[in-house]
């Protein structure tokens, strides 16, 4: 079964977000902890968790994504910056737990002029000064297109992030298909190649979610514009042969294109259609062929 939801706002509540989920054939969703572009956070109402918890149980969700605000940066060279960072970021792993198990999704940052090597060594302090043993949660970088000054836009980055990480166990990766075609990585023409180049480098293991979106930036441009689904460079096979690629197909997939929910429908109708759900009988398994 392809494991699928895209972006949900929480501005009516976790129950809403699981009924809406399962109205488009959803079996999980990405929502935002707060206001996506600052520091405002709903209370946490538990009669309103309790309830969503209830819709997953019954209806087999596998883990919800929560997206930590754009605003957020790390690896800033502001101090102040730096600190509002650290004091959303727990704040929002202490609220993940009250949906337990699930993941915690978060853009590195941008090192502002101070290098990449510094930008690594502050998001991999950040980490190790908010990780806890305790937490349920996993949280996950993003792959990033390599905007700016933007850290994570490649697996080697984001392989020196996770190696000073001391609970890197409570570490993954959300591949986003826009991010990483805009940063460089053919996986249009190379998909075997790329997942190649990130288990040698990260480790597929590490890989926990993706982000499915097209783009409507062509190759290596380091940008970061979503487009819908087969609307964009990285067009509708390609997609479908991520979604059933035998070394992904069992992720959860998480749209972020430009649409409101009757378009969400419809993206995640195209894609049930073209998954195929036993692939062992359907399609030989694709080799990667490790360097």
């Amino acid at each position: 079964m392809l494991n699928i939801g895209c972006h949900l706002s929480t501005s009516k509540g976790f129950i809403h977000m699981g009924k809406e989920a399962l109205s488009i054939d959803a079996n999980t969703f990405q929502f935002f902890t707060r206001n996506p572009r600052g520091s405002k956070a709903k209370g946490i109402d538990e009669n309103d968790v309790k309830g969503l918890l209830k819709i997953m149980e019954d209806n087999n969700f596998v883990p919800l994504l929560g997206h930590a605000p754009y605003t957020l940066n790390p690896c800033s060279a502001d101090q102040r910056t730096k600190e509002f960072a650290l004091e959303v970021l727990i704040d929002d792993l202490v609220r993940m737990e009250h949906l337990p198990n699930n993941y915690y999704n978060f853009h590195p940052g941008s090192h502002v002029g101070q290098g990449t090597e510094k930008g690594i060594e502050l998001i991999a302090d950040a980490l190790n000064f908010i990780l806890t043993k305790k937490q349920t949660t996993i949280v996950l970088l993003e792959t990033m297109s390599g905007k700016g000054s933007e850290v994570g836009s490649t697996f080697q980055e984001m392989r020196q992030i996770i190696e000073k990480v001391k609970l890197d166990e409570k570490v993954g990766v959300c591949l986003d298909t826009c991010h990483v075609y805009d940063g460089g990585y053919d996986i249009v023409n190379d998909l075997d190649g790329v997942l190649a180049e990130f288990d040698r480098i990260i480790g597929l293991d590490r890989l926990r979610a993706i982000h499915l979106n097209d783009s409507k930036n062509p190759f290596a441009s380091h940008k970061d514009r979503h487009a819908k689904i087969g609307e964009g460079n990285i067009g509708l096979k390609a997609i479908t042969d991520m979604i059933n690629h035998p070394k992904l197909r069992l992720l959860p997939f998480y749209l972020e294109t430009p649409n409101e929910l009757p378009g969400y429908a419809q993206e995640i109708k195209l894609l049930r259609k073209a998954y195929i759900d036993d692939i062992s009988f359907s399609v030989k398994p694709q080799k990667i062929h490790l360097s």
